[in-house]
């Protein structure tokens, strides 16, 4: 059964107030994440959930979490309608109120 995201934000902020204050807890947050999530939690991660936990690294202006790759199971038209098209024209219009789509046709 998966998680609900209310759930794993309300485990993302107590695994916060403790790494804060906990310096073993932390160590061992950042050595075996899931083992602790499930700690925390009081249950087992549903099958396949993964948790990736890092260190805030000040050398580091941003760090960028990638969305997961499209599969080719899309075709082009049904990609435009998850994707909201392209814009050529970048002028942040709405959905089918774009004037590149027009000179496209």
């Amino acid at each position: 059964m998966a998680w609900s995201q209310e759930k794993i934000n309300e485990i993302y902020v107590e695994v916060q107030k403790m790494a804060v204050t906990d310096e073993e807890f932390r160590k061992e947050l950042l050595e075996d994440p899931t083992s602790v999530i499930e700690r925390v939690a009081g249950e087992k991660l549903p099958e396949g959930f993964q948790v990736n936990v890092i260190e805030n690294d000040p050398a580091y202006a941003a760090t960028f979490v990638l969305p997961p790759m499209v599969s080719d199971e899309l075709d082009e038209s049904e990609l435009d309608m998850v994707a909201g098209g392209n814009c050529l024209v970048n002028m942040g219009c709405g959905a089918e109120a774009c004037a590149a789509d027009a000179t496209l046709k």
